[in-house]
């Protein structure tokens, strides 16, 4: 990548916030992480009740949003498994699991991430936080049939909504 791009945000979060992409989109620097799914492929088959980024399709490339499960409001049947899967943003924002300077959380870091912009303390953090989301995956193979890819369904839905293998 020869120069980083500048990215502005102003959705209904951040005004004037301001990014450098530094990396290419797609380019996973780190040997500790590595998504299944990009985040293109985890709003099309289903993520967060179809009410995430909703405001943020000037952010983000558009072909991100081509086929993403939107809505208005919070609707399950948008989830791959069909399932409730989010909490209140402010459950988030209790238990301390926003980092700044992404008010929406693990997702929005990671479409950020992914989009290549690069900030090290908060990219470790969760970076750590999606590795020991790996314990889901673990139980999923523990506890289910590997032909039954409805068996625990909301940890399965949870596994796609933090960029794993949903059908492991």
């Amino acid at each position: 990548m020869s120069q980083p791009r500048l990215v502005l945000v102003n959705d209904k979060m951040q005004r004037s916030y301001r990014y450098e992409c530094t990396a290419a989109i797609g380019a996973i620097s780190d040997p500790d992480f590595q998504p299944h799914v990009s985040p293109a492929e985890m709003l099309a088959m289903g993520v967060f009740e179809g009410k995430y980024l909703n405001d943020c399709t000037q952010e983000f490339p558009s072909a991100w949003f081509t086929n993403a499960k939107l809505a208005e409001r919070p609707d399950a049947r948008l989830n791959f498994f069909g399932v409730q899967s989010r909490q209140a943003l402010q459950v988030w924002q209790q238990k301390g699991w926003i980092l700044a300077p992404d008010p929406r959380g693990w997702f929005q870091w990671y479409c950020r991430y992914y989009m290549g912009r690069r900030l090290i303390d908060v990219d470790k953090k969760q970076i750590k936080r999606w590795r020991a989301f790996a314990r889901h995956a673990a139980q999923v193979r523990q506890n289910c049939d590997p032909a039954d890819v409805f068996c625990r369904p909301k940890q399965r839905q949870a596994l796609l909504q933090w960029a794993y293998d949903p059908l492991i």
